[in-house]
């Protein structure tokens, strides 16, 4: 399974190079490509994490209603549940493919899972409260437009909080 990951990654690298230098005809200097291409694990990732949450939260709440518990917290339930899962489901992906160490590192996977969820609670909870506060009630916008709005902001944050903190690897000694 792990060469079949690493290898989709691979593909999808190519592709992409392709695409920006080859026939978009952007320069990109290596070190800045691997960068980019990281932001893109990222997204990727936090697509699945999206569509996993989503699916845990209606199974949920399809699950209270059925077995008639929680009705009346059943969304705070779905979101919770949806949240631990699907954070982690988020953290066995980047910390395999998107937030590697380089050599001569190491890292505590039990601190980068306790980063993992403090950083997504900031982004997804603090956060984007936060931003939807400004958006709905200062500027007017839309209480359904603002959550998309807001991933403008958290994701670019959500992924320098993971790459530059909870991922951080350590230097080993020699």
């Amino acid at each position: 399974m792990e060469n079949t990951g690493v290898r989709l990654w691979e593909i999808l690298d190519k592709m992409l190079y392709a695409i920006f230098v080859r026939f978009l005809h952007l320069k990109f200097l290596e070190k800045r490509w691997d960068g980019f291409m990281q932001f893109v694990k990222f997204g990727v990732v936090g697509v699945t994490n999206t569509v996993i949450s989503y699916t845990l939260n209606v199974l949920v709440l399809f699950a209270c209603a059925k077995l008639h518990i929680f009705e009346r917290y059943d969304y705070i339930l779905g979101n919770t549940i949806a949240f631990l899962l699907s954070v982690l489901w988020s953290f066995y992906w980047n910390s395999r493919y998107v937030f590697g160490l380089e050599e001569g590192e190491k890292r505590s996977p039990w601190k980068a899972l306790l980063k993992t969820y403090i950083s997504y609670g900031f982004t997804g909870i603090i956060l984007s409260n936060i931003l939807s506060y400004v958006w709905i009630r200062v500027f007017g916008i839309s209480k359904y437009l603002a959550p998309l709005i807001n991933l403008v902001v958290s994701i670019p944050v959500n992924f320098l909080m993971n790459k530059l903190w909870a991922f951080k690897g350590e230097k080993t000694e020699a």
